[in-house]
C-alpha cells in the first residue's frame, strides 16, 4: 500500500473506533451513578476516620456534567475495547501473510480478556490507593478532592493498568508484523522488571510489600510469557527463511528446459 492508503486506512479505524467509544458511552451515561457511588465511597469513609468533612468536590455549574460526561467515555473507552482493539489489529494485518492472519482471532481472544483484566485490576486497586493516600488526613480535618482532579486520578490507575495487561499481547502482535525480534525484547528484560515493580509500587501503596508482588506477579508472567512465544516465532520465521534459500539455491544449478525458454 502506499503512503496515502496507509493513511486514509489510519483515518477509517480511527473513525470505527470512535463510533464505538461514543456508542459505549452512551451505556457509561447511564452506568455512571452505580460507578460514581463505588468510587466515592473510600472517599466518604475517610470523614468516619478523621471526624471531620470528605467529599468529592464540584467547583463549578459545569463541573457536575463535565464529569459525568467525563466518566461515560471512560465507561464508553472500556465497554468499546472489543472495538478499538480489534481496529488496531485490522490496521497491523495488512502487512501478514495470510497464514499469519489466521493468529488474528487469538490476538482477539488474547487481547480483550487481559485488557479487562487490567481494568478489573486498577478498579479493585484504586479504592485501596484512595484509602492508602488520604488515612494521612490529620484528625478533626477536611478532606474536599476536586472532581476532575479525581477523574483523572482514576482514569490513570485504571487504564494504565488495563494498558499494562494488554503490552504482552501488542509485544507479540508487532514481533509478527516483523517490526522487532524477541532478542530485543529479551535484551530489555531488566528495564522491564524495574517498572513493573515500580508501577505495582504506585499502585498499590499498601504498608507491606506483598499486594505489590500480587499485583507484579501476573505482569510479569504475562510479559515473559509473551517473549517466549516471540522467541519461538522468530525460531520458526529462521527456519522457514532458512529453507526457502535452501530450495532456491537447490534450483539455481538446474538448468532451465529448452521449452519453457522458447516460450519466454
Amino acid at each position: 500500500m502506499a503512503l496515502w492508503d496507509h493513511l486514509r486506512e489510519l483515518k477509517n479505524r480511527l473513525i470505527k473506533s470512535a463510533i464505538g467509544v461514543v456508542v459505549g458511552g452512551v451505556g457509561g451515561w447511564f452506568l455512571y451513578d452505580p460507578l460514581l457511588a463505588a468510587l466515592a465511597e473510600p472517599v466518604n469513609r475517610i470523614s468516619q476516620q478523621t471526624g471531620g468533612l470528605s467529599a468529592i468536590n464540584f467547583g463549578t455549574i459545569a463541573s457536575p456534567f463535565d464529569f459525568k460526561l467525563q466518566m461515560s467515555l471512560l465507561i464508553g473507552l472500556v465497554i468499546s475495547s472489543p472495538i478499538w482493539i480489534y481496529q488496531l489489529w485490522a490496521f497491523i494485518t495488512p502487512g501478514l501473510t495470510s497464514k499469519e492472519r489466521r493468529y488474528t482471532l487469538g490476538y482477539m481472544a488474547a487481547a480483550v480478556p487481559l485488557f479487562l483484566a487490567g481494568i478489573y485490576a486498577g478498579w479493585l486497586v484504586v479504592p485501596q490507593v484512595v484509602r492508602a493516600l488520604t488515612q494521612f488526613t490529620p484528625t478533626g480535618s477536611s478532606s474536599v478532592i476536586d472532581a476532575r482532579t479525581y477523574i483523572e486520578f482514576v482514569t490513570r490507575m485504571v487504564l494504565v493498568l488495563g494498558v499494562a495487561f494488554l503490552v504482552p499481547v501488542v509485544l507479540v502482535g508487532i514481533n509478527m508484523a516483523g517490526v522487532i525480534s524477541g532478542q530485543t525484547i529479551l535484551k530489555a528484560w531488566r528495564i522491564t522488571v524495574f517498572l513493573v515493580f515500580v508501577l505495582a509500587a504506585i499502585a498499590a501503596p499498601g504498608a507491606d510489600a506483598i499486594s505489590m508482588f500480587m499485583l507484579a506477579g501476573p505482569l510479569l508472567v504475562l510479559f515473559f510469557a509473551a517473549i517466549g512465544i516471540c522467541l519461538m516465532n522468530d525460531k520458526r520465521r529462521s527456519r522457514r527463511a532458512a529453507k526457502q534459500a535452501a530450495e532456491t539455491e537447490a534450483n539455481a544449478d538446474i538448468a532451465t528446459p529448452g521449452t519453457e525458454l522458447k516460450n519466454l
